[in-house]
């Protein structure tokens, strides 16, 4: 481009002298040369390209580094649920829209708007198998894994295209967390949600452990989807929680956890409007905590920009005095400071922040307000504040 606009600017010259010929045809000849160059170059990648490359130069190193270290614990213990590759993270330049989990004794594999080549999944596949043969211990035949890997394609406004790669899924599918002790069922195959969210965990530990020093022996639990948080607070010792989602689907697949784990006694599941059953909830209470994990944006039920704060409101209402609230917001583009402006904005001081719990290492990420944001807040009305002011005057 740069070459064309100079011998344009020659030939305005009016008289065109012989120098200016001469040069114009130097510039000419520099121009094709330069293009050949280019077009060496290009056949040089083309042919790069089409070479038949080793099996793991196609997948992304980044991924294919996570799968190398990875260690599977042998088939005598347990293996929780985890992440293995959190590529959404920012962290790993060039894969953002690769993700990696482990549900024992299944991997999935997530691409996100981009749908992998085959020979890009082949590579990965190949390294998973490297990984878990190096991990097996061959004197024992019957610790011997089989490789079982699924992918999912999610596309920016299509549904998930989801398919087995390789190996068997068992069924029921039975992941677990807080090292084997608390049971999930998974389905991998279903949906864009496998019933269980991996980034949620330390909101569920945190959960358990207040049900074990019984700070917490009572929850509600809002948006409860497979009601993990319910299950991690009974194993934990809580007495009761009442579950509440809109989802029956989503409702009979947390029945079943709370199965598994033997406490369903302790757990009731509701399927219904939220916004229209404050009464029922407000009988139910109050609670030692609530816990709030909507959808971000689900049409016709729940849109976090406007909705959020209607739920925040109520609050005080449903919760014991110093009772908890965890809020949770899953939406990129909305940052913590949302929730805190509609806490203010809604309960005014009553409802105190605590701490934003962290999300787990595995999910670390370069925009931590992208990631998902676990808000902590207790609940401390002001008119106990004045009666414990006059008390200490009368002291």
């Amino acid at each position: 481009h740069h070459h064309h606009h100079q011998t344009n600017q020659v030939s305005q010259g009016g008289a065109i002298s012989s120098s200016t010929i001469e040069h114009q045809s130097s510039l000419h000849h520099r121009v094709a040369q330069h293009n050949s160059i280019h077009m060496r170059l290009l056949l040089l990648l083309l042919s790069f390209l089409l070479q038949p490359q080793s099996s793991n130069s196609l997948g992304h190193p980044a991924l294919l580094n996570s799968i190398k270290s990875f260690h599977q614990p042998p088939s005598s213990s347990v293996a929780d649920a985890c992440r293995i590759f959190h590529g959404r993270g920012g962290l790993h330049p060039g894969a953002d829209h690769l993700t990696l989990d482990y549900y024992a004794p299944v991997f999935l594999l997530t691409s996100f708007g981009v749908e992998l080549e085959e020979n890009e999944l082949d590579s990965y596949c190949s390294a998973l198998c490297e990984t878990l043969d190096a991990n097996e211990d061959d004197d024992d035949i019957s610790q011997q894994h089989e490789l079982t890997i699924v992918y999912q394609c999610r596309g920016a406004n299509t549904t998930a295209e989801t398919r087995l790669l390789c190996g068997t899924i068992p069924d029921p599918h039975i992941v677990t967390e807080n090292n084997g002790q608390d049971q999930y069922l998974a389905h991998l195959l279903r949906g864009q949600n496998h019933g269980l969210f991996l980034d949620m965990s330390n909101g569920r530990t945190w959960l358990r452990n207040k049900c074990q020093t019984k700070d917490v022996s009572s929850v509600l639990n809002l948006f409860s989807y497979t009601c993990a948080f319910s299950v991690a607070a009974l194993n934990g010792g809580a007495d009761k929680v009442v579950n509440i989602d809109m989802s029956r689907g989503a409702l009979k697949v947390g029945q079943r956890n709370h199965e598994l784990n033997g406490v369903s006694n302790k757990a009731s599941f509701l399927s219904h409007d939220i916004f229209k059953t404050w009464g029922k909830m407000k009988r139910a209470g109050p609670f030692d905590c609530i816990v709030v994990d909507p959808p971000s944006y689900q049409k016709g039920s729940f849109v976090a920009k406007k909705d959020y704060g209607k739920v925040i409101r109520r609050l005080p209402s449903l919760l014991n005095k110093d009772g908890y609230a965890l809020l949770c917001l899953n939406a990129p583009e909305m940052n913590s400071e949302f929730l805190l402006e509609k806490v203010k904005e809604e309960c005014g001081t009553e409802m105190v922040f605590v701490e934003r719990l962290e999300n787990p290492s595995t999910f670390e990420s370069a925009f931590p307000e992208r990631a998902l944001k676990v808000l902590l807040f207790q609940y401390q009305p002001s008119d106990d504040v004045s009666s414990v002011a006059t008390e200490d005057f009368t002291v």
